[in-house]
């Protein structure tokens, strides 16, 4: 093994962390009879020569390597190898990446495809490995083929050969898998293979397999779904309590199947597979040893695989079918916009006596929710209901997820209000490193708003160091934290003017701002005369936005703002000047700096002059040409601030409407801004380009911020917002009108 290894010229070549010349060890790492070795020089490869699905020089020289790991039955764990192979050619380069390459990303993009090449080349092995002694390899062997073997037809053909005489459940649910990979790859297959999951969704006697056919179905073919998707899943995962599953036990009626892999029923006509290609591998008819017995030993080791093992393992402790939620998930992918379906699925799922289940479900609702819009009353008290449970992971995981809800979590609000009585030890988070936090429950039920949140916001001031995210809180829940001032301007006063300053500063000042705790100006005045060097500007700025939101009441503060605006062009300038015109409202002494500001080279600084501008209306119409010459900046942001500005100093509304809609149409997150100026400018007339755009926005299933593969905390709140505020600008336009 591993001939001619030592002839490469691994110095010469890089890796993720330097030179490569570490890379024949971890290869021999692979084929070590120690089990720690094997996973710390798997780790290493994914950490180093394959760094985040990057491909190096030295990623190709390993492949002809790898392949000899993977076809050496003496080698343990060859599973792993067959899934690193699989991912290091399984890369795709479509010709929308090809037009975006630049010169820096040229050689990058040539290895992909020499990767690609140069494993698609030998991926004939993985039809040799399909009926391997080792489990392990079995299970990751049919998406290699799905993935990198050119001869999709060929593949399908065993795929469908080996089910019947496959032992291992979670093995026959990745031939499942793999089909739909297929079809997801080669369109013109789709319909075929929809065809024989539809069949096998329907007859399989395994309840998991079936499940696995409707997951894939739902990805690849949707249109052979059954119509009522919905309680045949119900069904499935009923089943699949109450009947354990044994790993021997096929279940799915091999005994007696047709070539196919369906079992044929009484009345049925058996269901032929596709004949295989002349030169097809032979596939062992004999079964072969089961995950029971075939896997090989685990051990812990302190490698991020091992972790991730690790989790996996406890995630998956005293389930019978620890693979059902990856299908569930599977499924609700594929069912995308079928937001009613899924909610009933989901619904079903978090009423279920399987707490694991209903753990999945908490979490899957989260995920729903975050990307599309829908009736949720009924899955939100349902998520709620779980807060009471004695599992803890249950409760968190509800917490979690209606805090991310904000006015969408109030099915669940007295659930949330009981839980946080029930124990309030837990109303703020500790951690080794950083600063306190308020916990999710505290969050959830102060971003509804409710009063019955207080209390642990009032516990919380009075902690040795203040949960950094209280001001937060407070400002959600408006005039009912009141009662809090005192507490919030007493602990300010204690703040020592250090290098710490900002930590523990920052979250009392968003606190008194929200409340615009005038009284508090003295406290507020204090931090900012005296703001250390240390993320001090931070401190002045959070400063300063407090005495704004004060108004008049911070007058005192009159001379420190004026002293501050004799600085224009600086973002602290502009700032003062924002504060002394709410404070003072003497646009004379203002003026002048906004407009400076208007001027900066940085673009932050223009859109917070802009918007300062703004807010003094009339008073500022002699900057109307400066505004309206920033309608054409590249920064679609810096348009929107301008394009309002422009309408509250001059009243300029088609100019301001035509900027609004083209940023509107560029960058989605705009949105939200640009629905509160259409809406402070009354009623949208009815058949105008404003009315059209927000009618589309309110008909879409989508959330205008969802992403793929990443969310934010605030995202749901936003998005609700938006439709709020696009009734609202609708509201008395006519027949018509989504109010």
């Amino acid at each position: 093994m591993f001939s001619g290894i030592d002839e490469v010229d691994w110095a010469s070549m890089e890796h993720a962390y330097g030179p490569a010349d570490d890379v024949p060890e971890l290869l021999r790492g692979l084929a070590s009879a120690d089990p720690a070795e094997r996973e710390a020089a798997l780790d290493g490869m994914y950490g180093a020569v394959h760094h985040q699905g990057d491909v190096y020089a030295c990623t190709l020289a390993c492949i002809p390597f790898l392949f000899e790991l993977v076809v050496d039955p003496g080698v343990q764990d060859r599973g792993g190898v067959v899934e690193l192979l699989t991912s290091i050619g399984g890369f795709d380069l479509d010709e929308d990446d090809e037009a975006e390459i630049d010169e820096d990303e040229i050689e990058g993009a040539a290895n992909y495809a020499m990767a690609a090449a140069a494993v698609t080349a030998g991926a004939g092995v993985f039809f040799e490995l399909i009926a391997d002694e080792d489990p392990g390899v079995r299970l990751a062997a049919p998406l290699a083929l799905a993935t990198l073997h050119r001869h999709p037809v060929r593949v399908l053909a065993l795929l469908r050969e080996r089910l019947p005489v496959e032992p291992d459940e979670e093995v026959r649910l990745a031939l499942v898998e793999a089909a739909g990979r297929v079809a997801l790859r080669h369109r013109p297959l789709a319909e075929r293979v929809g065809k024989w999951l539809g069949l096998l969704a329907e007859r399989a006697d395994s309840p998991g397999l079936r499940l696995a056919a409707l997951a894939q179905l739902a990805r690849c073919w949707p249109d052979g779904l059954p119509g009522d998707v919905v309680p045949v899943v119900s069904g499935l995962l009923r089943e699949m309590r109450s009947v354990p599953e044994e790993s021997g036990d096929r279940g799915d009626g091999a005994e007696h199947a047709p070539p196919g892999g369906i079992a044929a029923r009484e009345g049925d006509e058996p269901e032929p597979g596709p004949d295989p290609a002349p030169d097809a591998e032979p596939v062992d008819p004999e079964p072969v040893p089961s995950a029971e017995t075939g896997r090989g030993e685990q051990v812990v080791t302190p490698t991020l695989v091992g972790q991730l093992r690790s989790l996996s393992a406890q995630e998956s402790t005293g389930r019978g079918a620890p693979w059902a939620a990856d299908l569930l998930r599977t499924l609700h992918v594929g069912l995308d916009d079928r937001v009613g379906d899924r909610t009933a699925l989901l619904a079903d799922q978090l009423r279920s006596p399987d707490r694991r289940q209903r753990i999945d479900a908490v979490r899957m609702s989260g995920g729903l929710i975050r990307a599309w819009r829908g009736p949720y009353e009924e899955l939100v008290a349902l998520v709620g209901e779980q807060l009471s449970d004695p599992e803890p992971r249950l409760g968190e995981a509800a917490s979690h997820v209606l805090e991310e809800l904000f006015g969408l979590a109030a099915p669940a609000a007295d659930a949330l209000a009981a839980r946080l009585a029930a124990d309030p030890g837990s109303w703020v988070k500790t951690w080794a490193s950083g600063p306190p936090g308020l916990c999710s429950t505290v969050k959830a039920l102060a971003r509804l708003g409710d009063a019955r949140a207080v209390p642990a916001l009032a516990a919380a001031l009075e902690l040795p160091q203040v949960a950094h995210d209280v001001g937060f809180a407070v400002g959600h829940l408006g005039a009912a934290a009141r009662p809090l001032a005192g507490a919030l301007r007493r602990r300010l006063a204690e703040v020592e003017l250090d290098e710490g300053a900002y930590d523990r500063a920052s979250p009392l000042l968003a606190g008194l701002t929200a409340l615009r705790a005038g009284e508090a100006a003295p406290e507020v005045l204090r931090v900012l005369r005296g703001a250390p060097e240390y993320r001090g500007e931070w401190l002045r700025t959070a400063a300063l936005r407090a005495l704004g939101a004060f108004g008049p009441a911070a007058r005192e503060a009159v001379p420190e703002l004026r002293a501050l605006v004799r600085h224009p062009g600086t973002a602290s300038a502009t700032e003062a000047a924002e504060a002394l015109w709410a404070v003072s409202g003497d646009a004379d002494a203002v003026l002048p700096v906004l407009i400076e500001g208007l001027q900066s080279d940085q673009v932050h600084d223009r859109r917070a002059a802009a918007v300062a501008l703004g807010t003094l209306g009339p008073r500022a119409a002699v900057v109307a040409p400066r505004l309206r010459g920033l309608l054409a900046h590249e920064e679609p942001w810096l348009r929107v601030d301008a394009a309002i500005a422009l309408w509250e100093v001059s009243g300029r509304t088609r100019e301001t409407v035509a900027a609004l809609l083209s940023a509107w149409e560029q960058n989605r997150h705009v949105r939200v801004r640009v629905a509160e100026c259409l809406t402070r400018m009354g009623p949208v007339p009815e058949g105008s380009a404003a009315a059209h755009v927000l009618r589309s926005e309110l008909v879409s299933v989508r959330r205008h911020n969802a992403m793929d593969g990443g969310y934010g905390s605030h995202d749901i709140h936003e998005d609700e917002k938006l439709l709020a505020l696009c009734r609202q600008a609708l509201r008395g336009t006519g027949k018509g009108s989504t109010s």
